[in-house]
């Protein structure tokens, strides 16, 4: 996710890392006038959502962390409160929640946290320096909000890379009427791992990008040495070109030809290597609903629960009309909810990174028995399995049907040799964050014509709303986009305020395919 050269931008925020901006308008005369994420319609819209007035109030910590994987791996990185997955928060729909983020990183870098997938108000939404300013190191910023829709979420920082190191966890907003019936829960975050063990995201996108280590890239979001062990001497192309943490030949029947082009050494589930698992255990007979979370960089994971069928209840948070399957397919960024009734003995969850070859694993116990050995494969994962554009969402959150007000035509760019991903052949720089903005108008019905015109697949994420896969679909806010194909999603324009749309591919956005949605005034 692009941030900014920070020296430019402290500069021109004067600010203490806490401050909100005022509206972005480019110079052009004939440029439209936006709405500031902080302006009065936002705060005239954040009013129309329904809370109890009780609020949670609770400290997030960014900062370096030596943390174990489990396994005998040690990992130097930076982590949220100094574990990984960060801790769980959990509140009830209609609460507030007052998270305070304590940046207390290195090197002066600046970070934030992006709430992903729940709305709120634009100034809460953590992307600097559209919505606010940057939180710098040594200063807290709160986040304060009222979690209207319940659902399964998670939150990482909006600054550079950082999304591909420890800084993440989940976020679940419980209903208070939950129509579901389950006995237990059990919330499962897939995550792809190098940091602080072959490198770090920073190297990373150095050489994916074609640059040197420590260039002044126009979105890192950081400066001066890292916090994990200095590369050693790179491999090489027969062009030169370093591949020190290049992956080739990944591709998929699911996804293409070219699934994914970094080489993680590692495949986390709750933090834990599949070598040394984290287990949960249950008991047969139970009802339980796991909540699914890809809060990985670059992978897709294809998902099984060795033994057993699981109902598909929900995706990105939203209630779909029920489908059982063997396997499930997730991207970054997205969400699943499954019901599954545990079966008697000890059975592998598989998360395989699709078209990778390498997985990640945890385990459920329910009886005695050995732990699965790492490599399993249970049968499932080749079973049924169906994608998004297969699902409908339930009675209640389905949209009306109607015309769209707006048809945008978002066509995805790019390629990876050049490494120049982009939005309709327009790379996003924050330095000016409104150039090429797609305007749309509150109360509007808007269409979003995703055209995929390049060889890779993209996990497309919209902030601050969820949109609907065609006129029945499920109300998602994240779906991948397959090589040379198209995928429409409608959505209200009804949470005003200037909104990101990305691939959630970090290396991809961080490269350029991002664009500002802006409300105009």
């Amino acid at each position: 996710m692009n941030s900014i050269n920070r020296r430019s931008v402290l500069a021109g925020l004067g600010a203490a890392g806490t401050g909100l901006l005022a509206a972005y308008g480019n110079d052009a005369s004939n440029s439209p006038s936006l709405l500031s994420p902080s302006g009065s319609q936002v705060a005239h819209a954040e009013k129309k959502r329904s809370g109890t007035g009780r609020v949670q109030s609770l400290n997030v910590t960014s900062a370096p962390a030596t943390l174990d994987l489990g396994g005998g791996v040690l990992a130097k990185s930076w982590a949220f409160s100094g574990q990984v997955p960060g801790k769980e928060i959990r509140i009830s729909a209609g609460d507030t929640l007052a998270a305070e983020l304590s940046n207390q990183l290195p090197n002066a870098t600046t970070t934030s946290i992006h709430w992903h997938g729940i709305s709120l108000p634009g100034n809460m939404d953590g992307v600097p320096p559209v919505t606010q300013a940057p939180v710098r190191a040594g200063s807290s910023f709160t986040y304060r909000f009222i979690t209207n829709t319940p659902g399964t979420y998670f939150f990482h920082p909006h600054v550079g890379v950082q999304v591909d190191r420890g800084l993440y966890a989940p976020l679940i907003v419980e209903d208070p009427r939950e129509p579901l019936s389950y006995d237990d829960e059990w919330v499962v975050v897939l995550d792809d791992w190098l940091d602080g063990v072959t490198g770090t995201p920073d190297d990373v996108f150095a050489e994916l990008s074609h640059r040197s280590p420590g260039m002044d890239m126009k979105s890192t979001g950081s400066k001066g040495p890292t916090s994990s062990p200095p590369p050693s001497p790179s491999a090489s192309s027969g062009d030169g070109t370093s591949t020190r943490f290049r992956l080739s030949g990944a591709s998929s029947p699911l996804l293409g030809s070219d699934v994914g082009d970094v080489n993680y050494p590692y495949h986390l589930v709750n933090g834990r290597v599949p070598t040394d698992p984290a287990v949960y255990t249950g008991k047969s007979g139970k009802r339980v609903r796991l909540r699914i979370i890809n809060a990985g960089a670059e992978t897709a994971y294809r998902v099984a629960l060795g033994g057993h069928r699981m109902t598909i209840t929900h995706t990105d948070g939203f209630p779909v009309e029920h489908q059982e399957v063997d396997a499930l397919l997730i991207a970054m960024g997205e969400r699943y909810d499954v019901l599954v009734t545990l079966q008697d003995g000890v059975f592998p969850l598989v998360a395989v990174a699709e078209g990778k070859d390498v997985a990640g694993m945890a385990v459920v116990r329910t009886g005695s028995g050995r732990t699965p050995e790492p490599t399993v494969r249970p049968a499932e994962l080749d079973g049924r399995m169906v994608t998004a554009a297969q699902l409908r969402a339930s009675d209640d959150v389905r949209l009306e049907s109607k015309d769209p007000d707006q048809v945008i035509r978002v066509e995805l760019t790019g390629s990876m040799r050049a490494y120049d991903w982009a939005i309709n052949g327009k790379q996003f720089d924050m330095a000016d964050p409104t150039a090429n903005q797609l305007l749309v108008q509150e109360g509007q019905r808007v269409q979003l014509d995703f055209v995929n015109a390049t060889k890779m697949w993209h996990p497309m994420h919209l902030h601050g709303h969820t949109y609907q896969l065609d006129s029945t679909g499920p109300r998602k806010d994240t779906t991948i986009v397959l090589p040379r194909s198209k995928v429409s999603v409608v959505f209200d324009a009804d949470n005003p305020g200037q909104w990101m749309l990305h691939c959630h591919n970090a290396y991809h956005s961080e490269a350029g395919m991002m664009v500002l949605l802006a409300y105009g005034a």
